[in-house]
């Protein structure tokens, strides 16, 4: 049947709605502008609650497999492409997109002008949007629902793998490849929702990463004094999220860009070599280069395209972060080297009670 895809500020879209039992649904508007990887991304924390138009005009080519969902289930709110094939041919896949989506009453908007909404996001930033039936609203879509991490995060601690190195991951939304990467790398890892992170001092870790998640940072402000706490106390990668919430907690800013950065090809330089590589990313929200003047931080990453902070250090303690995905699912893997500095760092660290 016809769908319509209405945005915040009064523009509509007419393409063809899956019917999914739903009368509508609304969300933030995003897109992501890779050829590949459309099942981790359907699958990843952080766009809980987005709306995610692909750019790629044919897509679920290769199908859905059991194995490289980066959480249980999709976590986007709905898709919205230009054509989403039920033909597949990937040995290992399983399902088509589309019976993968339908399975989890997931509305997929397709045979749209991606282009055109693209353009528009592009021009007018991420906004509200609504998935209907219906081509006329009295009002235009206006909610968010940027506090997606609440729902995202894990119940309870849970550990995995055995190692050397034991590392606390605070669960904000973590990427399954995040744990994958730590474990790999023969890390015992603790997994540890964010709301609990009073209770890390008594897990005894060596070091402590920050995960990924969805949302704008400032809305875990209350909780920045304790990850301060723990950054001071242990060796700290912040991914992401976690890296916008290390710079707010030593006293940097945070904003939100225009329409954010959502693609498998996003360029980014090592201040520390000077050498570029290419990267995975999924964000709204940037640290403000401004705000780090009157701290103990200092940039250690920043993208070539547009100069925004992609990553940072600490001037004295063992403190890295990449607002980037090192663990690069969906790829490129040109940046899987940073876990190995995080872990070079525990391991010089190790034995240590505290740094301050």
């Amino acid at each position: 049947m016809k769908g319509y895809l209405h945005l915040e500020d009064g523009s509509m879209y007419e393409g063809i709605l899956e019917q999914i039992g739903q009368e509508e649904i609304n969300g933030e508007i995003v897109f992501f502008t890779g050829m590949t990887g459309y099942q981790e991304v359907l699958t990843d924390p952080s766009y809980k609650n987005q709306i995610v138009v692909f750019t790629y005009p044919l897509i679920g080519n290769y199908g859905v497999n059991k194995s490289d969902g980066e959480s249980k289930e999709p976590q986007v709110k709905a898709v919205v492409l230009y054509e989403c094939t039920q033909e597949y041919s990937h040995y290992e896949a399983k399902y088509s997109m589309k019976e993968y989506l339908q399975k989890w009453n997931i509305p997929i908007l397709h045979h749209i002008d991606t282009r055109a909404v693209v353009k528009k996001i592009r021009n007018h930033g991420s906004m509200a949007a609504l998935i209907t039936k219906n081509a006329h609203l009295n009002e235009a879509p206006c909610e968010m629902f940027e506090d997606g991490v609440f729902d995202v995060a894990s119940a309870s601690i849970q550990s995995h793998g055995k190692g050397d190195k034991h590392i606390a991951l605070i669960d904000f939304g973590f990427k399954k490849s995040i744990l994958t990467a730590l474990v790999n790398r023969g890390c015992r890892v603790t997994t540890v929702p964010f709301h609990m992170m009073d209770q890390v001092n008594q897990l005894e870790p060596d070091g402590i990463l920050l995960s990924n998640g969805p949302g704008d940072p400032e809305k875990l402000k209350d909780y920045l004094s304790k990850i301060k706490e723990l950054a001071e106390s242990y060796p700290t990668f912040g991914i992401c999220l976690g890296h916008q919430l290390l710079s707010l907690a030593f006293g940097a800013k945070t904003k939100k860009l225009l329409f954010g950065h959502r693609g498998a090809n996003q360029p980014v330089i090592d201040t520390k070599t000077d050498k570029v590589f290419m990267t995975s990313q999924n964000h709204s929200y940037v640290v403000m280069k401004d705000s780090l003047e009157n701290t103990e931080l200092a940039i250690r990453f920043y993208h070539i395209n547009d100069g925004s902070i992609e990553g940072i250090s600490h001037k004295t303690l063992p403190i890295l972060s990449a607002q980037f995905h090192p663990e690069a699912h969906p790829g490129p893997t040109d940046s899987e080297w940073i876990f190995d500095e995080f872990l070079e760092s525990v391991t010089a660290s190790k034995g240590d009670i505290a740094y301050v």
